[in-house]
């Protein structure tokens, strides 16, 4: 297949892993959110060094590019950017949401249920966006203040499945039982997929112009 290292740095938890295609070979996280720029790269160079691969058998870079926080996204950017640019390779990039997302399909499984990240932007806002099953975009990645109507309108209809960080205050809001709170967040399973899918069809970014999501400006975790 070919080899991917993904990055994700956006977020409270930072992960790095490293994939054979869709199938994970190693994965290394941080949960100290201000040492993700000293954990990424010693934690690339453990996982090439514990498979024995070179880094130049690597065949695409894969990063998250928000949205989250704004240093953990410049971070997780630059990293992913330089080694690309070095290794004459391609950048894949996934929105933070959207790996949620992916993650949470995993885990649920509901071809039939929706599903909603939510990333924690501080007091009662978060950056969320609303997905199918088949990853259809319902509603895009934004910045929302919680209150108790916020879809309403959806969880009347079905089953919605909620995660990430933005869950936490969320869950003491909504009562409604078709309101699904999924544990965990970013799984590497869900974000070797991704990339994999990704890589096949190409969906390669312009390392020049590409532009990362903040959403909104100076987010810091």
């Amino acid at each position: 297949m070919a080899y991917i290292l993904n990055i994700h740095t956006a977020t409270e938890t930072a992960l790095v892993s490293l994939a054979d295609g869709p199938v994970v070979l190693g994965t290394l996280t941080n949960e100290e959110t201000k040492q993700h720029a000293a954990f990424l790269h010693l934690a690339i160079d453990k996982l090439l060094k514990d498979r024995q691969i070179a880094i130049k058998e690597l065949e695409a870079i894969g990063v998250s590019s928000g949205p989250g926080s704004y240093t953990g996204i410049r971070v997780g950017l630059a990293a992913a950017k330089g080694l690309c640019l070095a290794l004459n390779i391609p950048m894949i990039t996934y929105n933070s949401l959207e790996l949620l997302a992916f993650s949470a399909m995993d885990f649920a499984n509901d071809a039939e249920g929706l599903y909603c990240p939510m990333i924690d932007a501080r007091r009662m806002e978060v950056y969320t966006a609303l997905y199918t099953f088949n990853e259809e975009e319902l509603k895009g990645p934004s910045a929302m203040i919680l209150d108790e109507d916020s879809f309403s309108s959806v969880v009347r209809l079905g089953k919605v499945y909620f995660s990430g960080s933005g869950t936490n205050k969320f869950e003491k809001l909504i009562k409604n039982q078709n309101a699904i709170f999924t544990p965990g967040g970013i799984s590497a399973g869900s974000i070797a997929k991704l990339s994999w899918k990704k890589f096949e069809e190409k969906d390669f970014q312009n390392l020049a112009y590409f532009s990362p999501l903040y959403i909104k400006e100076f987010y810091t975790i």
